[in-house]
């Protein structure tokens, strides 16, 4: 019996990897590194997103932090008291009233997430040794238009 050899025209073309599958790889292997190198400050990959959101957008509660982190509001809390305790935020009422409370950074919690952002810095580098200014710029670009596309609905009238 003789085996016959498929000619390399008949052979399958094996698929290119679908982008989200490694946006999703990417992604895994930035948290991986991110933890890593976050544990030397005490603080978690989920912390450090606290505090960076709340850098860019004081005032946030522990539910809106929450939906942002994609983690639950019961772990959240966790998170935003743990961050109290430790002096890297305050939380204070809400404007409108209510049980609604508010967090902002300390200069404390400034000052740690200028620590940990040296961190990022240098896996960000890592990852994008190789990859020239232009493309960078339209990675930034292209990748926060596919976030914003995903946004989920604002809710509320």
């Amino acid at each position: 019996m003789t085996s016959r050899r498929i000619p390399a025209a008949d052979q399958p073309v094996k698929p290119a990897p679908r982008l989200s599958y490694l946006v999703y790889r990417l992604e895994r292997r930035i948290r991986a590194r991110l933890d890593e190198t976050l544990v030397r400050y005490g603080i978690t990959t989920t912390e450090y997103m606290a505090l960076s959101e709340l850098r860019m957008r004081a005032g946030l509660s522990s539910a809106e932090l929450a939906r942002i982190a994609f983690v639950t509001p019961q772990a959240m809390n966790l998170v935003v008291r743990e961050l109290e305790q430790r002096g890297l935020i305050k939380r204070e009422a809400h404007p409108d009233g209510g049980r609604v409370l508010c967090a902002r950074l300390t200069r404390e919690g400034q000052a740690a997430l200028r620590q940990c952002d040296r961190s990022l810095d240098g896996i960000e580098e890592d990852m994008l040794g190789e990859v020239d200014d232009a493309t960078r710029t339209t990675l930034v670009e292209g990748l926060t238009l596919c976030t914003r596309a995903l946004r989920p609905p604002a809710s509320g009238p």
